[in-house]
């Protein structure tokens, strides 16, 4: 299908409109993710360039039919591109050709001929966590014997027990704790400045006073979690709070072999939300804690019966048939099966 010289040259006007005001302003996107939709923008504009010879001034809505973005998406597996990565690509390029779609209704046919691409198949992998014995051991790396490690053990206990990103709990203010009502909680700000309640339990609590007691005496407003630098208090940056969990995790591995070679920051988070879910806490409770905005984003990666939830439910289920009567031989069942009563 072919579109007017007039919907040609509005191609990089609605590109820059859905990335710089749809996007951010109307969706309220986090910076990271409009980025990515960016990238993944560029990334056909740029195969479309480089194999396909069109130069950027020939661009136009036809060269976003359905034949040119297979094209693509093969490219991608030629280059060994795993199925994760094309599909987020085909998805930027689909929620922007709706975009158009919306805004003129003579491009809504562009977003339906794209639509009909099948993505790929994903390998769903078990969602890798810390062990319970690895968690208590990396909490504990830090002795008290120190203000600073005395601060470290604050923040990777307030990382895990909250399940926040390193983003959110690098921009923890003093305003962000609500210590005085009945149920403490915190305040966390997360994608796209979306803010969520997040329980403290009694001993997180009692750490957390603790820690203000010590580095925050005064009612003056300042990041929960600074550095002295010239005299003055700087915010943690998301790298230092990495950097402390990272030395946190070398020590803890020499103690206990269950640490794994790479601990980050998300890995906590992850921890955090299987150790609910193993508990038995519903996932509705989880995705709240989370911050996330589906469900599918929350079942995707904790919904599942890890080796030991499945031997536990294995074993409760035949503890509770091997000694009951089998329903066929019990006294009336036959009268029961066969009457309309």
């Amino acid at each position: 299908m072919k579109y007017s010289r007039k919907k040609d040259k509005d191609f990089w006007m609605l590109a820059r409109e859905y990335l710089h005001v749809y996007m951010s302003v109307v969706r309220n996107l986090s910076d990271k993710s409009v980025e990515a939709y960016k990238q993944s923008l560029k990334s056909y504009l740029m195969f479309l360039n480089e194999h396909k010879r069109i130069k950027d001034s020939d661009i136009t809505f036809d060269t976003f039919s359905r034949n040119l973005v297979v094209e693509y998406v093969t490219y991608l597996k030629s280059k060994d591109y795993s199925p994760k990565t094309i599909n987020l690509r085909l998805t930027a390029i689909r929620s922007f050709l709706k975009y158009c779609g919306e805004v003129d209704f003579e491009l809504k046919g562009v977003h339906s001929d794209v639509c009909v691409i099948r993505k790929m198949k994903e390998d769903k992998k078990p969602v890798k966590y810390l062990p319970e014995t690895a968690t208590a051991a990396i909490l504990t790396a830090y002795d008290t014997k120190t203000s600073k490690h005395r601060r470290n053990r604050m923040i990777l206990i307030l990382l895990y027990d909250t399940g926040a990103r390193v983003q959110e709990l690098s921009d923890l203010n003093l305003s962000s704790l609500n210590l005085g009502a009945v149920n403490p909680y915190i305040t966390l700000t997360g994608k796209g400045k979306k803010t969520r309640d997040v329980p403290l339990l009694k001993k997180t609590l009692a750490h957390l006073q603790s820690y203000l007691n010590e580095f925050h005496s005064g009612k003056t407003e300042l990041p929960l979690f600074y550095s002295n630098l010239d005299g003055k208090a700087h915010r943690l940056s998301t790298d230092s709070i990495s950097l402390i969990l990272k030395k946190a995790a070398d020590k803890a591995r020499d103690v206990c072999y269950d640490v794994p070679d790479r601990v980050h920051c998300h890995l906590f988070r992850k921890t955090k939300a299987m150790d609910l879910y193993k508990s038995g806490i519903p996932l509705p409770f989880i995705m709240q804690l989370l911050g996330h905005e589906s469900m599918s984003t929350t079942s995707g990666f904790y919904a599942f019966a890890t080796l030991e939830m499945m031997g536990k439910a294995m074993e409760k289920s035949t503890s509770n048939t091997t000694s009951a009567v089998k329903i066929w031989k019990q006294n009336g069942a036959k009268q029961i099966l066969y009457s309309l009563d």
